[in-house]
């Protein structure tokens, strides 16, 4: 393995013994190299405004001395903008407010940080997770890196032969013939977002049409922690102004109304005496995920067939993809948000590779293509 293999990481904690835990818990990654650690987030802004070699990738906790994650955040971010950073802090109430506000600052993710109280289980599960979403993130890094060199200096054509044409895209801009031809309307909507999701999620409904969306149910998967979804519910409420809830098992489904599954839980919709209702369970988890979108998508397949539009966001991992399937089997139709725009293209590359999608746009596409099918009655 090469060095440019390597993914560069940086860890910013006040605790020594955190930065020791997760520098000796990495230590067995090849691929993940961890090229600095600071105490705070000053120290973490001097070290990046000092260092030659690229950082891909920063793992920043929220309460520090000196300067706070959050203080730090917009000065990292304006420094190195393809450096990814994830969040890392306790889960608290207040922790979680804080990390959507992160969030919007432009980190990128969230692991919640173990506890002296923290099973040995539990431990191995928030280092399973920070290892998959560093991997994730440092490989989007290294791989819009080479984009960029790739398109600067073209390999030139071999004699003899013409110079290779860029790969084609599918449907990656905006094709009202392709919305037009749909006859069947949009009972119901689902999306399937992770990493990047909050965002995305919070600018899709910013635009989308409010009386289009008036006439139908939205169903979320968003993949967070049980304190966070409540939250961002709340947020879609009050920023997007969209009635928007955290959803509860036994709940009756109402048109006009967003349900966000709950963290820890797999939400499934079921028609159950004369309506859709959502049930929960914990059964699990799936795609290393609770919630996972595939249980939510199957169940809306089976339930909405050919008048199920299903959104797929931004995210890791191909979380969304099973669900599809059923999703086309049953009728209903694929839209994915396309790589440029994306944070990590990993769960829409998935519908997109096994062509499932009938549209793949960019995020600020996928609002009016949403609205100009919802408005067919």
């Amino acid at each position: 393995m090469t060095e440019t293999d390597q993914i560069h990481l940086m860890v910013v904690d006040d605790s020594a013994v955190i930065r020791g835990l997760i520098t000796r818990a990495l230590a067995d990654q090849p691929r993940i190299k961890i090229v600095a650690t600071a105490a705070n987030g000053q120290s973490a802004i001097d070290t990046l405004k000092q260092r030659k070699e690229t950082i891909d990738v920063i793992t920043l906790d929220i309460e520090m001395p000196v300067m706070d994650g959050i203080q730090a955040l917009p000065e990292l971010r304006s420094i190195s903008p393809d450096t990814q950073i994830i969040m890392v802090s306790t889960l608290t109430q207040r922790n979680a407010e804080i990390t959507l506000e992160a969030q919007r600052l432009g980190a990128v993710d969230y692991v919640a940080k173990p506890s002296s109280r923290t099973s040995t289980a539990e431990q191995h599960s928030f280092y399973a997770e920070l290892t998959r979403k560093i991997l994730a993130l440092g490989d989007q890094v290294k791989q819009r890196h080479a984009r960029r060199v790739a398109q600067a200096s073209p390999a030139p054509a071999q004699p003899g032969q013409p110079a290779s044409a860029a790969p084609p895209r599918i449907r990656s801009k905006m094709d009202w013939q392709l919305v037009a031809k749909h006859t069947r309307s949009v009972r119901a909507v689902a999306i399937a977002s992770s990493t990047g999701g909050p965002q995305a999620l919070m600018s899709l409904f910013k635009q989308l049409d409010k009386t289009a969306l008036s006439h139908v149910p939205v169903f979320i998967t968003q993949h967070m922690p049980a304190t966070f979804t409540s939250l961002l519910a709340q947020h879609i409420t009050k920023d997007a102004k969209v009635d928007c809830v955290e959803a509860v098992d036994g709940m009756a489904v109402q048109a006009g109304r967003v349900y966000v599954a709950p963290g820890d839980y797999h939400m499934e919709i079921h028609h159950v005496n004369g309506g859709a209702t959502i049930q929960l369970n914990q059964s699990p988890p799936i795609n290393f995920c609770r919630p996972s979108a595939d249980p939510m998508l199957s169940s809306l397949a089976e339930l909405y067939g050919q008048h199920l539009m299903m959104v797929v966001l931004t995210g890791m991992g191909s979380d969304g993809l099973n669900g599809g399937y059923d999703v086309r089997d049953k009728g209903g139709f694929v839209v994915a948000q396309d790589e440029a725009s994306s944070v990590v293209w990993g769960m829409p590359r998935a519908v997109v590779e096994h062509n499932l999608c009938e549209a793949v746009l960019p995020l600020g596409e996928i609002a009016p293509y949403m609205t100009r099918a919802l408005e067919r009655r």
